[in-house]
């Protein structure tokens, strides 16, 4: 059974080690030139790097022989049966919103917002804004596999009203919104969701695996697009409201002071 499961790994220890390589290069020419780190940091650094190495060829190989395989029989299961239509996009959600409240990446970027932003933009509100645009995206991309509509159709409307809501959304809003399109389409959603969607395109009749069962990638970098800068609005808006409520009460201040100092 252990040789089953590492059946190709030396292809993808190749493939990391080729990947890791130009890194190492990079930061050896820096090490040698400009940074002169101590040797006890270069150690540090190295070990670092060899464990990124071992990590990302575990985490491939076990997509490999784990996520996709496991993913593509659940979506064939879900597509077969006749009355698919009623809860796949369900199912979808579900899936979407779970894989992304788990993606390692998607709380990285959170974390640094909060940081940043000092906890005026809440790490857990962010995230849980991203898990429901996933969501509603592979719901979107289930339903799209069933009816077989082009992606066209979605994702043209989907960037102009991103377009439009730039208009009106704050700048620190749209940088983040466009970053969290690229970080949502992180393993977890790549690796199992992806491959959900096409087994239920592979078992889908009239539909094709390759057109109908991908692209979905494509929805999960623009729902959380969406969702980040409507967000954005909502902030504003309350900012908004607390700005007014602030001006009424000093107003009502100042209004009180001048009635005392008539008396």
């Amino acid at each position: 059974m252990i040789h089953s499961v590492f059946t190709g790994f030396d292809h993808i220890l190749l493939e990391v080690a080729l990947a890791v390589l130009p890194l190492i290069l990079f930061f050896t020419v820096f090490q040698i030139f400009f940074l002169k780190l101590s040797l006890k940091k270069v150690w540090k650094t190295m070990f670092g790097i060899l464990l990124t190495f071992l990590g990302l060829s575990f985490f491939l190989q076990g997509v490999s022989v784990g996520f996709f395989p496991a993913g593509q029989a659940i979506g064939e299961i879900l597509g077969q049966n006749s009355q698919s239509w009623l809860y796949l996009p369900l199912i979808g959600f579900l899936f979407g919103f779970v894989a992304t409240f788990a993606e390692p990446a998607i709380r990285i970027m959170n974390h640094k917002v909060e940081k940043v932003t000092a906890g005026s933009i809440s790490g857990n509100v962010l995230l849980l804004t991203l898990s429901i645009g996933v969501a509603i995206s592979i719901a979107l991309s289930m339903v799209r596999i069933l009816l077989g509509i082009p992606l066209w159709i979605i994702v043209i409307p989907g960037y102009m009203a991103a377009l439009l809501l730039i208009r009106f959304s704050k700048k620190r809003f749209v940088t983040i919104a466009f970053d969290a399109g690229g970080v949502a389409t992180g393993p977890m959603t790549v690796t199992f969701i992806m491959a959900i969607a096409v087994g239920v395109a592979n078992v889908t009749e009239g539909r094709d695996p390759l057109l109908d069962g991908f692209g979905m990638i494509s929805l999960v970098a623009l729902t959380p697009i969406l969702s980040v800068l409507v967000l954005g609005l909502l902030y504003s808006k309350k900012e908004e409201q607390l700005y007014d409520r602030s001006e009424t009460t000093l107003q009502t201040d100042h209004h009180d002071r001048q009635k005392e100092t008539s008396k």
